[in-house]
């Protein structure tokens, strides 16, 4: 590669870097402004129900809520890179602890769920595209639309009967795997990977089972979507001067479609891609509940209806910074997979 293009992706790179920071500080100044001065006394919610007046003296005190509000600010932002996020009233435990026990099984869902809409979304819409107003393509419009209209609770309620109760495909929905197995040691606190650095075979293929119908059912909001943006894509490489080229000189159809027009039409799918990260994670609130998933989504639904206002507003904090990675990854594989795109 030359200098030139080395200077242009190292530059490419720091300019979405700092963005992403900028945006995560966005995030954190919003969620200061939330629970410091939209709420007239902070340290009364972030006490529980029925406080003392010494604890909510103490919080009034740790969080200097007596100080004008940009030194507030300032003690804000040094705590919660200190992960210092707070302690939850309901249940006693520092925040950034809480998150990281559930945080693991959440990603577990959602990278499990983006590995079903990768692995089936895209070769459907290459079917749909490939098949233009013929069966494949009626079918991935069935598809689409079918995730599109139903609401998460209804496809996970469907995907139990279907799969558990009629079927006795997979195992009853109640947590990440069978309580008559012996959970391996926590070393990353993802459950397929610990069982494999274990050696817990067990553990691995009830993890797997128990993971498999709720990934699904959240694979399923978006699946259609990414088959259809695919298919949209996919049509217009197939249109465009290179693939016609790559037809005249007799390339055999299955290289034109998957080397040369699939590899350009990858360009708006892997964009869309960290857009559905957003969605998975916001899906997984009501997946998580209707599995009973021990994750993060269920932790933030239970702490909001406790009015757990710490828990709450860490868990956002969490979520917009593996939104933003995310985004900052599908950028990264956007300018590698089209150069033109760090050199403009």
């Amino acid at each position: 590669m030359p200098l030139g293009n080395y200077k242009g992706l190292l530059l490419f790179i720091g300019k979405r870097i700092l963005f992403s920071l900028f945006v995560i500080l966005g995030v954190m100044t919003l969620t200061f402004f939330i629970s410091r001065v939209i709420i007239p006394d902070p340290a009364r919610v972030w006490a529980g129900p029925h406080p003392s007046q010494a604890t909510i003296n103490l919080l009034t005190a740790e969080f200097h809520l007596h100080d004008p509000v940009y030194v507030q600010y300032y003690y804000y932002l040094s705590d919660l890179l200190r992960g210092n996020w707070g302690v939850s009233p309901s249940t006693g435990q520092p925040v950034l602890y809480s998150i990281e026990i559930y945080m693991p099984a959440t990603i577990e869902l959602a990278v499990a769920a983006l590995l079903i809409i990768v692995l089936v979304g895209i070769p459907l819409g290459v079917l749909a595209a490939t098949n233009r107003n013929k069966l494949g393509d009626h079918f991935g419009r069935l598809v689409s639309l079918s995730g599109v209209a139903s609401p998460p609770f209804l496809v996970a309620l469907l995907i139990q009967f279907v799969f558990f109760y009629y079927l006795k495909l997979f195992p009853d929905s109640g947590g990440e795997m069978s309580a008559f197995i012996q959970a391996p040691p926590r070393v990353t606190g993802f459950l397929l990977a610990d069982s494999l650095i274990a050696g817990n075979l067990s553990a691995f293929v009830s993890a797997l089972d128990h993971l498999i119908m709720p990934a699904f059912a959240l694979a399923f909001l978006t699946l259609g979507l990414m088959s259809r943006l695919v298919r949209a894509s996919m049509l217009e490489s197939l249109t465009s001067d290179y693939v016609r080229t790559a037809k005249a000189k007799g390339l055999k159809k299955r290289l034109v479609v998957y080397k040369h027009a699939l590899r350009n039409a990858l360009l708006q799918p892997v964009t869309a891609m960290a857009v559905y990260v957003a969605y998975l994670l916001g899906g997984t609130v009501v997946i998580e509940l209707i599995f009973n998933w021990p994750g993060i989504g269920r932790y933030a639904a239970n702490a909001a209806l406790q009015f757990d206002l710490p828990a709450v507003m860490g868990t956002t904090i969490a979520f917009a910074i593996i939104v933003v990675v995310v985004n900052l990854v599908a950028d990264l594989l956007y300018a590698a997979i089209d150069p033109r795109i760090r050199l403009g």
